[in-house]
Parts: C-alpha cells; sequence; structure tokens
C-alpha cells in the first residue's frame, strides 16, 4: 500500500500533468457550453450536437476533470470544507439560471456532484483506506458502469446483467441527485451522483499513489503552462465563463 505523502518535485506543491489534464478538460467544456448557447439560446446549427461520437468525447473530457478531482482530494486538508464550498457555488448557479434560463436552469450540475463527492470521500476516508489502493480502483471501475444506466432505469449491463429500478423511486422526483428523475425533469448541466460518484472515488484511491511520491517523474512536472494555470483556476473557469460568454453573444446577436 502506499504511503500518503505530500512531496513532489514541484517546489509550489503542485502536480504538473494533473494541473494540465484537469486545465485541458475545463477549456474544453467551456468550448462545450458556448456551442450549447449558440444552439439553444441564439438557435445557431450546431450539428455535432447531434453525433453519438460527440457525447462520447464530452463525457471523456468530463470524467477527466471527475477523476482528476477525486485524485488532488489527497492533497487537501479538508476536504469537507472543499465540498461545501464547492457545492454552496452549485447552488448559486442553481437559483442564478433559475433567473436566467427558467426553462433549463442547472439543478445537479457538475460542481452539486463535485461538492457532494467531496464531503461523501472527508467523511468516510479512513473507511476507504481500509482497502488496498489497486483493489479499490477495481471496485470502484465496476460500480461506475454498473451505475451508468441508473438514468436509463437500471443497474448493470445489458448483455450480461441487468436489474430494473422501482419506477417509483423515479416518480418521486427526489431522487435526481442520484440518477433518478421522473418525466418533465430538466437540469442545464446533469452530472447525478450514480454513476458519477464511483469515478470520483476511483480518483481517490489513484491519488494514494499520486501522493505517495511513487510515479514517474514526468508525473510530476510541468509540461504546458497554459493547461497547468487554467488547471489551478477550473473553479473560477467554470464559474465565469458563463457569464462572460453570454455578455459576448449579447453583443453579437
Amino acid at each position: 500500500m502506499p504511503k500518503k505523502t505530500h512531496s513532489n518535485p514541484d517546489s509550489r506543491g503542485r502536480v504538473g500533468l494533473l494541473d494540465e489534464i484537469r486545465g485541458f478538460a475545463i477549456l474544453c467544456m467551456v468550448v462545450y457550453h458556448v456551442m450549447y448557447d449558440l444552439k439553444y439560446l441564439h438557435g445557431v446549427n450546431v450539428p455535432i450536437f447531434f453525433e453519438a461520437w460527440f457525447d462520447v468525447i464530452r463525457d471523456t473530457f468530463a470524467g477527466a476533470f471527475i477523476f482528476i478531482s477525486g485524485t488532488v482530494c489527497r492533497y487537501s486538508s479538508s476536504n469537507l470544507k472543499r465540498g461545501a464550498q464547492c457545492f454552496f457555488i452549485g447552488m448559486i448557479v442553481t437559483f442564478v439560471t433559475a433567473f436566467a434560463t427558467p426553462g433549463a436552469p442547472v439543478m445537479f450540475g457538475i460542481l452539486h456532484m463535485l461538492g457532494v463527492s467531496m464531503m461523501i470521500f472527508g467523511l468516510f476516508e479512513h473507511l476507504l483506506d481500509k482497502i488496498p489502493a489497486l483493489l479499490g480502483i477495481i471496485i470502484s471501475a465496476v460500480l461506475f458502469l454498473a451505475c451508468w444506466n441508473v438514468p436509463g432505469g437500471y443497474i448493470g449491463i445489458r448483455g450480461l446483467f441487468a436489474f430494473d429500478l422501482p419506477r417509483a423511486a423515479y416518480n418521486a422526483r427526489l431522487l435526481f441527485p442520484l440518477g433518478m428523475y421522473g418525466s418533465g425533469f430538466v437540469s442545464g448541466d446533469y452530472f447525478p451522483l450514480l454513476p458519477w460518484l464511483f469515478l470520483f472515488i476511483a480518483g481517490s484511491y489513484f491519488g494514494r499513489y499520486a501522493a505517495a511520491n511513487v510515479l514517474p517523474q514526468w508525473f510530476y512536472r510541468t509540461h504546458s503552462r497554459f493547461f497547468a494555470a487554467a488547471g489551478r483556476y477550473t473553479l473560477w473557469i467554470y464559474v465565469l465563463h458563463q457569464p462572460v460568454a453570454y455578455v459576448i453573444m449579447m453583443c453579437i446577436f
């Protein structure tokens, strides 16, 4: 089991590759949201929104961001505090979008999901650490795949095993944070805890290796200052990019 330590070659206490991947992922998310605004707020034709491959790319970048968010929890001294702050900002986004885009407010977006995941990790870190890191990654990956179709009404993988979930859970209209939402539910940004929590937890297990400084040295070095800088300010970029994009588009259209 890797021993937890916060040492790494970056004198600023950062892990270069993690910052870079997270920065690249958040910038891709910005591009996606701008395209979303162009299509659904201003009627601009963006045909790739209906392409299956584009959904795969979107989920891949979002997944990388969530995985790394779990990894960097190993470098935080208070995940409960960070989680509460992240969730609070997510609720501000909900409040603002309820007025700005009443047809598609953000009910449980990525900030809500990350905030709750950080708090869950903060509460159960010692319990989770009883599982070896590699085994924890494998278990989390299996649970992530098994819960991928919870929003679709079942747990499992069609063709291998699948268990239908009770429709009452979806009709209750209160379990949408878990991926169980009824008809008429709309969220401009939606990342339910099932399955995404398990990807976050998988990242936290990988973080045990990263924090132990046992990975190759190039993992800790910074290779791109631009993406690394974006990775250090992902929360600010996420919060501010939509208002900035909205003002620019209002000027254009």
